[in-house]
């Protein structure tokens, strides 16, 4: 396998983790997705910022779980590409998001 094959076949491996996780961060910014004061502080009546991860951040670990899972399903299923590994790719994604924008505090 040349350079080139390899680098085809890495690309192909890891781009839909990384289109998942773009669109994942990109769409959790939207007016619709995101409450104006989720991250305000009460304490003491003033509005202080809590720690908001940033959207490199987010990215970073989004495409991290959804490499995880597609390797996962492929070591699973022998190769990759099915459908099972995808849906558990979105769920990863979203469990991931979930948890750093503090989903149970809404």
């Amino acid at each position: 396998m040349t350079f080139y094959l390899l680098a085809n076949h890495l690309l192909n491996f890891v781009a839909p983790a990384a289109l998942l996780a773009l669109l994942m961060v990109g769409l959790s910014a939207l007016p619709p997705f995101s409450k104006p004061n989720a991250f305000k502080s009460k304490a003491g009546g003033k509005a202080a910022r809590l720690s908001r991860p940033g959207w490199r951040w987010q990215f970073a670990l989004v495409f991290v779980a959804n490499l995880l899972v597609a390797g996962g399903g492929m070591v699973f299923f022998g190769h990759d590409g099915r459908l099972l590994t995808y849906a558990g790719m979105a769920l990863a994604a979203a469990l991931v998001q979930w948890l750093m924008l503090r989903g149970w505090k809404a």
